[in-house]
């Protein structure tokens, strides 16, 4: 952490600068990152609440989310030595949050829009729809995007309250920033990834893969001689994560490129009968963890999948 609110550091900075990183960092300290000048056009891509994954030697091994943007090679100097070769790391962001992780490249291999072997070389901005795989894919929750859901809610109970009209959410344009932000820790939710891996390693003789879909990337594609199977893993085996599973299930499957032949949710633990029964009335398999490495499969009744079948296979294409 900087302290950037005093001293040597706050005399490099400029009213306007000090002013907003006050805003963005209220106790007077921050991290920082910064860039060449040969990145300018990629850094001016930049905004409040972008996710930055720090990666090396085969991890994600940090991930942060972007709070004030400024060009300062004088603030920047005095944090790190300028490159020999390009110069002053000028281009400077602070991080709203941050967090250490370690997550394998591989986990970002498996998403569709990556490739095998990509060590993930120099700064890249990814966007739209690699941006949201990245996101969902390793189960991101940004602070930026808490607060802002939060912000929605508190105005459509305050509408309903007055008596006057809700205001959609595509047709506000702009962002509150008028509240102080405090800096704390990015959410990263591993538990789902690593129940994922591994059930992976518990499948031979199958085709896997993660399908991207008009409604978001499924957690597990598996194809093999028994068919086609949408798999959906939670952290929780709670009823409202049995029914969010079912939700997503149904909403992906008329996206699989061959009728699925079977959905399935995978839990950490075995839900309760009533859980479980909900996802049978749907021809939901409930697949759940005894063991490390050990899963047990409780399958819908035949009767039920064949009459959800017809509404699987019925894609909006």
């Amino acid at each position: 952490m900087v302290p950037f609110s005093s001293g040597e550091y706050a005399s490099m900075l400029s009213s306007e600068e000090l002013d907003a990183l006050h805003r963005y960092h209220p106790s007077g300290s921050a991290r920082f990152w910064g860039a060449t000048a040969v990145q300018d056009k990629k850094v001016a891509r930049l905004r409040s609440g972008d996710v930055v994954l720090f990666t090396g030697k085969g991890l994600v091994r940090g991930i942060g989310e972007v709070g004030f943007r400024f060009r300062n090679p004088k603030f920047a100097d005095a944090m790190w030595s300028p490159d020999p070769v390009k110069g002053s790391w000028c281009n400077v962001y602070s991080l709203l949050s941050f967090r250490h992780t370690e997550i394998p490249y591989s986990e970002i291999w498996q998403l569709p829009s990556f490739n095998a072997g990509d060590n993930f070389m120099g700064l890249r901005v990814l966007e739209n729809g690699k941006a949201e795989e990245i996101l969902q894919g390793l189960g991101i929750a940004t602070v930026t995007e808490t607060r802002r859901k939060l912000a929605q809610d508190v105005d459509v109970a305050n509408a309903i309250a007055a008596g006057t009209m809700v205001v959609p959410v595509e047709a506000v344009n702009t962002s509150n920033t008028s509240y102080r932000r405090e800096e704390r820790e990015i959410q990263v939710h591993r538990a789902e990834s690593l129940l994922l891996t591994e059930y992976r390693a518990t499948l031979k003789g199958v085709e896997l893969s993660r399908l991207r879909t008009p409604s978001g990337i499924t957690d597990l594609h598996v194809t093999g001689p028994d068919g086609t199977e949408i798999i959906e893993a939670k952290s929780n085996a709670h009823h409202s994560y049995v029914r969010d599973a079912l939700a997503q299930l149904l909403d992906y499957a008329p996206h699989s490129p061959s009728p699925a032949d079977r959905l399935s949710a995978l839990f950490p633990v075995r839900p309760t009968v009533g859980s479980v029964n909900l996802l049978h009335r749907y021809g939901i398999d409930c697949l759940f963890r005894q063991a490390p490495y050990v899963f047990e499969r409780l399958a819908a009744p035949s009767q039920a999948r064949q009459r959800m079948h017809s509404i699987w296979a019925t894609a909006d294409r």
